[in-house]
């Protein structure tokens, strides 16, 4: 009987180092999808934005809608912001307009360097009500690259856009009467050495 106590023993050991081995292994395991899931969150969040308009996040489309505009209009206004840091003057030509649904609209802001140096900015946007962020709609857009502007540079950015015929479809926005599109310019610190600010546009005649 004593003979068996210590291959007894031993067993408990092996039994322990593998118990021991599992629970090392499944806790490894969840830490690396932790950490998987924490990368994944702000892409992810980005991409259900973009997808349902979460938070007033705006559409982008390649180019005007299927079907023509309605007779129904809307007014759009639009809003500036310059976060602390940049020395920007930002503003938009034009603080309202009237626009049919459905109808691709022209828009310009203006950006002056108020700097000696050249400095760099990135915006960010959205629209309210946030619940209309699914039916508006842009085609081009400053925001989506960065723009580096020399010192004491002017420089007048386009914005193309149309709110979704489909939003007549929402009787929950049977009555909007207002969209209000919105921009801050936050300083971007490593700005490339080369501008990679969007194309700039001649004015079409007729634009707005």
């Amino acid at each position: 009987m004593h003979a068996e106590l210590p291959a007894q023993a031993a067993r408990s050991r092996r039994a322990a180092t593998r118990r021991d081995a599992l629970v090392g292994g499944i806790c490894g395991a969840v830490v690396v999808l932790m950490v998987g899931a924490a990368y994944a969150a702000v892409p992810f969040y980005n991409w259900f934005c973009r997808a349902t308009g979460f938070n007033g996040t705006t559409q982008v489309a390649a180019s005007a809608p299927a079907t023509a505009p309605l007779g129904r209009t809307i007014a759009v206004r639009f809003d500036s912001n310059v976060a602390g840091g940049l020395p920007w003057k930002f503003q938009p030509e034009k603080t309202e307009i009237q626009v049919r649904i459905g109808e691709v609209v022209t828009v310009y802001y203006t950006v002056t360097n108020q700097s000696a140096r050249t400095t760099a900015g990135q915006a960010a946007y959205n629209v309210t009500p946030l619940t209309v962020g699914s039916y508006f709609t842009k085609i081009n857009c400053f925001c989506f690259t960065e723009q580096t502007m020399a010192p004491g540079e002017t420089r007048q950015m386009p914005v193309v856009f149309y709110v979704d015929p489909a939003i007549a479809g929402d009787h929950e926005n049977d009555t909007l009467n207002t969209i209000t599109l919105s921009y801050t310019f936050y300083p971007v610190r490593d700005a490339a050495q080369s501008p990679v600010a969007a194309r700039e546009v001649e004015k079409p005649r007729g634009s707005l």
